[in-house]
């Protein structure tokens, strides 16, 4: 038996049970053929079309776990397309100066005539080249080589330039200041918009967006993109004709919300929650831009409090960027009142937003187990009282 044979023949089963079998199989890589197995599984959720794909060639565990979706590839997809529908000539050209593993380079190529894929490690080139052709992307160039020292060497051409920073810095510890990711793009910004239409550098989504803004000149465009409500990726879209204000989207599954960095004038008083009929939480990548002002101004939803980002209306209001909630009752943190409003609800999912306890310390006062229909939110509303949102999902 090949190594291949073993991977087909025990792919859908437990890494961990397989590699007891190495012994039994001294001519089998084991712990190549390991990662491709456990490559496949993930891939089989995380990049389903690859998945269907005989022999590709995946990288170890920690890496599969770290490189793009396939949904969030396809979105980076969705803004090249964009950008192509705005230029006048066409643009024939995409380099990605820091490769990697390939899956974001694999999904954005397809659009363009040419397409540059740049990477110093050799074997991850390798990798590549190899998936890329299975791929049939035929007008793929690999190329081994330093990202910086290649733009240094471009001439400018009608292209997209996209960077995915490493972030980690010189002692390989994590880190979410912008100039710390290598290669360092607040130093080659200017370098960047001279010699491309368009650049689109990944950050995490740890990252201060309006840092990096600040620091990077030319940023037109910041998308928070957020799988299943979990914050995935920061993009930045750079432009050499900047304009101002720069505008926000908002990304959670399909659901798109676009708005600008300007706040817009809204008036923000204090409101009693007692009679209104509807809660809103917003998504995950509104909560990171911090556009409440603009939810406010185009949903005409009402703020329950300074800091606790939860939003109300007396009407059902479709479309808002997160998720709904139908109000049920509405208690203080009076034990005799609590008492009252939670007789009967044995299991609630809770969370907390500007409040005194921690969702378990709340659970465990409460004496409320997780899960069910009902949802209670705690929190902290305009007279500076807590109170606790007893509430159930609208679909």
């Amino acid at each position: 038996m090949n190594v291949t044979d073993f991977i087909n023949l025990h792919k859908s089963e437990d890494v961990r049970q397989l590699a007891f079998l190495a012994e039994k199989f001294p001519d089998i890589d084991m712990p190549w053929a390991l990662d491709q197995i456990r490559g496949w599984q993930i891939a089989r959720s995380k990049l389903p079309s690859w998945a269907e794909i005989e022999g590709m060639i995946y990288p170890p565990h920690i890496s599969m776990e770290q490189c793009s979706s396939e949904f969030t590839a396809i979105y980076k997809t969705s803004i090249c397309k964009r950008l192509q529908s705005e230029f006048s000539d066409k643009m024939p050209l995409l380099i990605d100066l820091t490769g990697g593993f390939g899956v974001d380079f694999s999904f954005m190529c397809r659009n363009f005539e040419n397409a540059v894929y740049v990477e110093r490690q050799q074997h991850l080139c390798d990798i590549a080249k190899h998936n890329l052709d299975l791929l049939e992307m035929r007008h793929a160039d690999v190329k081994c080589g330093d990202g910086v020292e290649y733009l240094n060497a471009m001439k400018s051409a009608n292209a997209v330039i996209y960077l995915d920073p490493a972030r980690r810095d010189v002692n390989g510890a994590k880190t979410y200041a912008i100039e710390d990711c290598t290669p360092d793009v607040v130093e080659l910004c200017d370098e960047l918009v001279e010699k491309a239409y368009a650049v689109i550098i990944k950050l995490s989504p740890m990252l201060d967006w309006h840092a990096a803004v600040e620091k990077l000149k030319y940023v037109t465009e910041v998308h928070v993109v957020s799988v299943d409500n979990e914050c995935k990726e920061l993009l930045l879209l750079m432009h050499k004709d900047a304009k101002q204000p720069v505008k926000l989207f908002c990304v959670n599954n399909e659901d798109v919300f676009i708005t600008t960095q300007e706040q817009p004038n809204v008036s923000v008083s204090p409101i009693s929650i007692d009679d209104t009929k509807c809660l809103y939480e917003p998504n995950a990548s509104i909560m990171k831009t911090g556009c409440f002002n603009q939810l406010v101004s185009r949903y005409n939803v009402c703020s329950i409090g300074r800091n606790s980002h939860l939003f109300v209306s007396n009407d059902e209001i479709d479309g808002f960027p997160g998720r709904r909630f139908r109000i049920m009752s509405i208690s203080s943190f009076n034990k005799k009142e609590l008492k009252q409003k939670l007789k009967g609800i044995e299991q609630a999912n809770i969370t907390v937003r500007n409040f005194p306890l921690s969702t378990d310390q709340l659970r465990k006062r409460l004496k409320i187990k997780d899960g069910g229909d009902v949802y209670i939110f705690a929190t902290t509303v305009w007279n500076d009282q807590h109170a606790l949102i007893i509430c159930k999902k609208m679909m």
